[in-house]
Formats: C-alpha cells, structure tokens, sequence
C-alpha cells in the first residue's frame, strides 16, 4: 500500500482554509487509488484548546470533508479533529475514513499534554484501536504526546493480532524535533513496524513547527522525511516485510506481557 503523509503548515482555526490546503496538494500529488492519506493531529483547526467552540458532532463539517475527500481520491484517509461528546469535553482524534467515504474507525488520544492545558480542555481516551485496511495491513493510529509512552504501542503489539503500521499525527513544536525523531525511530524499531510521524510545519499564534515528518520502515530506517515546508511525502508499504522480520527476528515473542499490562 502506497502511503501519503501531509505536512501543512495548518491556518490557525479557519478549516475552509485547511480544507483547501488538503484539496490543492491532493490535486498535485494525484494519489494512487487505494492509498492511505494521513493528515496531522486537529489539521483543520491547529492545536487549539478553545475545543468547546471548534468541537464537531458526528458527520460535521470536517467528517463531511473527510469522506468527500476519501471517496474522491478513492483512498484511506486518517486525521485528526475535535470531536463532541455528550455532556462533557470533546476528545482529540485521529478518524479513519475508508475509500468508498464510510467512517471506518476511531481513536482518541490517550495522553493528553497537560504541561500545554490540552487535558483542561480535552477529554482522554481510553484504549488503543488497531484498524484493518486492504490486503490485511493493520493500523494503529496515535497522537503526538502518545509517542513519548512506548506502553502504549506495546499493548497494541500485545493483541491477538498486532498492527504492522503505526501513524503517529502531531502538532509537535521546533523546540523538540529532534525528539520527535529519535522516538519514531525508537517505537519502529522496538515494535517491528512501520512508523508514519505526520506532523504540521509553520507556527500557530504560541509556537512553531520544524515537520520533519517521517516514514520508516521495521528496521528504523527512513524510507522518506520532509524538511520544513509544506509538502506531501510518500512510500509503499510492504505487508511481508513486517511480517518477514518478524519471523525472522522474534523478539516480540519474549516480551513478557504481565510487565505491559494496563
């Protein structure tokens, strides 16, 4: 499965704007049919923590342009938006949209970045989700701070049947890209899995954005990383070299799931 990670540099809470973004590097990169798409972390809003006013009921406005967007491209597609819960505060998400426009899945982050108020203003998730996507290929996606737990992702691995990708969608500031890295590179290597980091570029009103957004494969090398600027970077996604290196290499099997559980 080929692969498109979209690195925007994300207009701070005005989604028309972000949604033509989206429509005019899918008119440029024209992605195979089939693909997976994968936009950043709130990339119609920015990483605002005004969710109560940016929040969206199910099949709002930036679900719509979402299965639009699918069904057009005929591809997966995995983004991140507010979404509304009833009698509380939204959730932070990554929604997966199957080509034919049908919502086909669900996340909402785990770990909530308290240090920036995300956890005053979003509500936590609850578990790990693992989606299957054409040809068997298993997805797991998760949120910008959620990388810096690697127990997270190994109670993914710890399934019955363990995701051969993971997507990691962001607003990860300048400040710490060299973390971002070095912990994408970490959570592929450990886990025997393909990781897609998609993370915006350019600044919001508090910070900026280095992107630096990365596809890598089992082994933790980088199959394709994007500078600074907006861009759409792609790969192809092998479902047996995950599956070869895990046979070859079983280390996953000697982890002892009792010290994982939570």
């Amino acid at each position: 499965m080929n692969v498109y990670a979209y690195q925007l540099d994300i207009a701070w809470e005005d989604k028309e704007a972000n949604f033509q973004k989206v429509r005019e590097w899918t008119s440029r990169t024209e992605p195979q049919p089939g693909s997976l798409l994968v936009l950043p972390e709130l990339f119609a809003t920015g990483f605002s923590m005004d969710g109560q006013s940016l929040q969206e009921p199910e099949d709002g406005l930036t679900e719509s342009f979402l299965k639009e967007l699918a069904r057009d491209t005929s591809c997966y597609v995995l983004a991140g938006l507010a979404f509304a819960r009833p009698g509380g505060k939204p959730t932070n998400d990554a929604m997966l949209i199957n080509p034919e426009g049908i919502r086909a899945g669900q996340y909402s982050k785990i770990q909530p970045f308290n240090m920036g108020k995300e956890g005053e203003n979003y509500e936590a998730g609850n578990d790990v989700q693992c989606f299957e996507l054409s040809d068997g290929l298993r997805l797991n996606p998760f949120i910008c701070y959620d990388l810096r737990f690697p127990e997270l992702f190994r109670k993914a691995m710890m399934a019955d049947t363990p995701p051969h990708v993971f997507a990691v969608i962001a607003s990860w500031p300048n400040i710490r890209t060299h973390h971002w890295v070095k912990l994408l590179e970490a959570r592929a290597i450990e886990n025997l899995a393909y990781v897609i980091g998609v993370n915006r570029c350019g600044s919001d009103p508090f910070l900026e954005y280095d992107g630096a957004s990365l596809i890598i494969d089992p082994h933790g090398n980088h199959l394709t990383k994007a500078g600074s600027e907006e861009t759409v970077i792609s790969a192809a996604l092998d479902i047996n070299v995950v599956q070869d290196w895990r046979d070859d290499f079983p280390v996953l099997k000697d982890s002892k799931s009792e010290w994982w559980a939570l």
